[in-house]
């Protein structure tokens, strides 16, 4: 049966879609659009672009045949595909331990995992070697019974092991999520044809996991070729020398004629090695087939009678990897000098007072706390405004936009570092704080920026066509509907922005500057100055706070 109502009708006509000619020049999306370009242009390109035509013009290219340039390359390719290949294998093996068996504990034993990822890697240096240093109580009490140390922490394999220690928790983060998109169902299916679960996980889960598995390795080889503070720490005092240290040596010592151009040579290379990586996973990405979500809960792989005796096992390994610095950390915080017993007449704060009244520590501090809250608000902005305009807008420039925004993320600190050293003397930032913003600002706006797109993506915009049919404009309701809705992640993105600057040494040691010392670079030098229980007391500040400020922000998320 038909019926009749009555149909209100707008007395002009409702615009809809693009507006065009002069009423799109003129609603302000255009000039935002060209201020972000602008912006990632400036951040991203010109100093990509800087350290490619200084490596082109310059005569740095001789030099890289020096064979200390050679011998820093094939220990920095060594060290970086070695960790990246062992951090993959120990990342996978505790995925699928911990979501694919009915190992005990599994929580707790996945959090204490992942802990790696909350301390800076020089940090994690100082914290083992007070477990595993010529002069930590588990080598003397060894050297004493045996008459040699147990394992001198000192040299390339320490490198490697401390790269892989800090890189395994990434490869288990991205092959976990790679895991619970693998369908339950092919497992049953392995499970009925008359296949153990152990058989079934390793033929027909594991396979599927090999995209996953290649591009955590890829992520994290690109950015341990490019480390400095474990190389500095670790593998200085046996002469393993790394690209980043040989860099740094070049710039403190002067002992290149030109070390500007030499740095810059160093850095295309690394640049090209890191772009060609970036490509290779970006083809992967786009051949690999995607599956759907799990259909129901896979059964997990009873380990039966070792049950128990695997629990134990792999605990004591993940607590030897992530508690025991830290307590071996706070034990050489609490003592006066290296070697002393760790008796209760020998405790004292000692340490932490020396490390605070350093010369330079509460420059260093304050220059931290200042550049790491800049960075933080700076990249806020510019992600909250660049994830809002690429998820909710349909221009062809979205795609070149985003990508040129998350591109730092596959280029290593020190490429970045050097790019800022050649832009700054024509900009006018050399030797000021500022440079060091600038190098901030190139290698974290790309995490903002994912922080905002990933929830946009996945929120339909009726709203914002609910607020367009009203009346209002395009920049208007992206203001009004989508930024608003994009400020939770914009701020937690910011967060981890903040502490991660504060936090940071690659690009602030290279771009030091009179005045402008850091956190980190404070730390690295009591290191280096022989101030082993200052520089531990320290590190053990920066890892207790770093933990409890990422523990705040994930517990403000949920």
């Amino acid at each position: 049966m038909a019926s009749s109502s009555n149909v209100l009708v707008p007395a002009g006509p409702v615009v809809t879609g693009r507006p065009r000619g002069r009423a799109a020049r003129l609603d302000g999306l255009g000039a935002v659009r060209g201020a972000l370009w602008i912006a990632v242009g400036a951040l991203v390109v010109l100093p990509i672009a800087a350290i490619v035509a200084i490596a082109a013009t310059g005569g740095g290219w001789a030099q890289l045949a020096d064979p200390a340039v050679l011998e820093a390359t094939v220990n920095s390719l060594v060290s970086a595909t070695l960790s990246g290949a062992l951090a993959v294998v120990v990342g996978t093996a505790l995925a699928l331990l911990l979501e694919r068996t009915d190992l005990p504990g599994r929580r707790a034993l996945r959090l204490l995992a992942l802990s790696p990822l909350l301390m800076p890697p020089f940090v994690g240096a100082i914290a083992w070697l007070s477990l595993l240093g010529p002069s930590s109580p588990v080598n003397t009490w060894w050297s004493a019974r045996f008459g040699a140390p147990l394992w001198n922490l000192y040299g390339g394999d320490g490198v490697v092991f401390l790269l892989t220690v800090h890189g395994f928790p990434v490869a288990m983060m991205i092959v976990t999520a790679a895991l619970r998109r693998v369908p339950a169902d092919l497992e049953q299916a392995a499970r009925i044809a008359g296949s153990s679960a152990g058989r079934a996980m390793m033929a027909v889960t594991l396979p599927l996991l090999r995209p996953a598995m290649l591009s955590s390795f890829t992520l994290i080889a690109v950015s341990n070729l490019a480390d400095f503070g474990i190389p500095s720490i670790i593998g200085l005092p046996e002469r393993y020398v790394t690209l980043s240290t040989l860099v740094y040596r070049y710039l403190q010592s002067g002992t290149v004629e030109d070390p500007l151009a030499v740095v810059a040579a160093i850095g295309f290379v690394l640049l090209v090695i890191a772009l060609l990586g970036a490509v290779v996973d970006l083809l992967r990405s786009r051949t690999r087939v995607e599956l759907d979500g799990q259909a129901a809960a896979p059964d997990r792989l009873p380990l039966g009678r070792a049950r128990v005796l695997a629990g134990l096992v792999t605990a004591a390994i993940v607590l030897a990897i992530t508690v025991l610095p830290l307590v071996t950390l706070t034990a050489q915080s609490l003592l006066p000098a290296p070697g002393v017993p760790f008796t209760l007449e020998n405790l004292t704060l000692a340490s932490f007072e020396r490390a605070l009244t350093a010369s330079g520590t509460l420059a260093g501090i304050g220059n931290s706390v200042m550049l790491a809250v800049s960075a933080a608000v700076i990249c806020g902005l510019l992600g909250l405004a660049i994830g809002t305009l690429v998820t909710r807008t349909r221009a062809r420039d979205n795609a070149g936009l985003l990508g040129l925004a998350l591109l730092p993320q596959a280029i290593p600190g020190l490429v970045i570092a050097v790019a800022w050293l050649v832009i700054a003397p024509s900009i006018g930032l050399y030797n000021t704080p500022w440079i060091i913003l600038c190098a901030y600002l190139t290698s974290f706006l790309a995490l903002v920026v994912q922080s905002v797109s990933a929830p946009l993506a996945a929120t339909p915009a009726t709203a914002e066509e609910v607020a367009r049919v009203a009346g209002a404009s395009r920049l208007r309701a992206l203001w009004d509907i989508s930024c608003r809705m994009a400020v939770p992640a914009a701020l937690s993105g910011s967060v981890l922005v903040a502490l991660t600057a504060v936090r940071e040494l690659t690009l602030s040691v290279l771009l030091l500057s009179p005045g402008s010392q850091t956190l980190g670079v404070v730390i690295f030098n009591l290191q280096q100055a022989g101030a082993y229980n200052a520089s531990s007391a320290l590190s053990l500040i920066v890892a207790l706070v770093g933990l409890a400020g990422l523990g705040l922000t994930a517990r403000s998320s949920r």
